[in-house]
């Protein structure tokens, strides 16, 4: 689990494709072995096997090189997220998962990311900016006025809702400490709804939820 509080911003250093011996896997694609350059990010501690999340999405530590770290992305990471986007260079929110001691100063936040949103629009508002994005229409009915979302892997309030797409006001330190500052009309983003809503839908369902 994590809080959505970005500790740093790292850089994709590498991401290769890994096959099989068939030169496949079973889904017809390939898995990709991302390396990641951690800068400010404290890794003492950091275990073989911890979870890092990268741009919201919950990676396991197969590798520690001394500057970052490897990890292996599954094609239904791949599926689900903008991880085939990232290229050599790419900028990535960082965070270590939460420990017994550390300060919830989000909002709970799974690393598992629900699907791609897009960045619609943005400009001013006073010393802030104010984003408008849209999500994957299955999406829309978890986003709420003054809910959470996560973007990227950074825990952010919703200002404004209509229909798929939501509002975000975004004050200059999270502009300077994550990687929103480079976003742009049609920028892809990790979304993962509040965890919350989720389970209360399943919990509405009622016995119909345990029906095929």
């Amino acid at each position: 689990m994590f809080t959505g509080i970005i500790e740093a911003v790292g850089e994709i250093v590498a991401c290769e494709a890994i096959v099989n011996g068939t030169g496949v896997n079973e889904t017809g694609g390939s898995d990709v072995r991302l390396r990641v350059k951690t800068n400010e990010l404290d890794l003492t501690g950091v275990q073989l096997g911890d979870s890092i999340a990268t741009n919201g999405v919950c990676l396991t530590v197969v590798e520690l090189p001394g500057d970052g770290y490897v990890a292996d992305v599954s094609s239904e990471s791949l599926a689900l997220t903008t991880i085939g986007d990232w290229t050599e260079g790419t900028a990535v929110n960082l965070e270590l998962a939460l420990t017994p001691d550390s300060r919830l100063g989000g909002h709970m936040v799974s690393g598992h990311v629900d699907d791609v949103g897009e960045v619609v629009s943005r400009h001013p508002d006073a010393r802030s900016e104010r984003f408008r994005l849209r999500a994957p229409k299955a999406l829309a009915k978890y986003i709420a006025h003054k809910g959470s979302i996560t973007v990227d892997g950074t825990s952010l309030t919703v200002n404004k809702v209509e229909g798929a797409e939501f509002e975000l006001n975004i004050v200059p330190h999270t502009l300077e400490k994550t990687v929103m500052g480079t976003y742009q009309p049609g920028t892809r983003v990790n979304l993962e709804v509040d965890v919350i809503a989720r389970y209360l839908e399943r919990l509405l369902q009622g016995d119909e939820a345990a029906e095929v």
